[in-house]
């Protein structure tokens, strides 16, 4: 077994020492994305929905990257600005989980990075 870094210019650099992604044996576990639009590096926009869609849009290019998709996610885990937008979260996630949901944790936090009011992290296969 070893490890391999993941890489992709279709969702934000890493913003601290981290990959977007590392994969070890036939796992994907990929760092926590925020609504970045890596073509800017500022947020997608104000609001939770906004962001939360580039959230979705940036997890699922570094899991392309990684060799795995939606389908092979086993795991995730969503932090929450405000659990307030968890509604709408969970609603937009379930588009990209239709037949087969991962496990899952949702919590509030304090602050995330740049201020954003969702961010997501999850373990694939590949």
């Amino acid at each position: 077994m070893f490890k391999q870094t993941v890489s992709t210019i279709h969702a934000p650099a890493a913003i601290g020492p981290y990959n977007q992604a590392v994969i070890y044996d036939q796992l994907v576990f990929c760092s926590g994305q925020i609504g970045l639009d890596p073509q800017t590096g500022e947020m997608a926009g104000p609001g939770t929905e906004e962001q939360m869609q580039q959230v979705m849009k940036n997890l699922g290019e570094v899991l392309k990257a990684s060799g795995s998709d939606w389908e092979k996610v086993v795991k995730c885990t969503i932090y929450l600005a405000d659990m307030a937008d968890f509604a709408l979260v969970n609603g937009i996630y379930a588009e990209y989980f239709r037949a087969e949901p991962p496990a899952r944790e949702a919590v509030a936090v304090k602050t995330l990075p740049k201020n954003a009011l969702v961010e997501i992290s999850c373990i694939a296969h590949r």
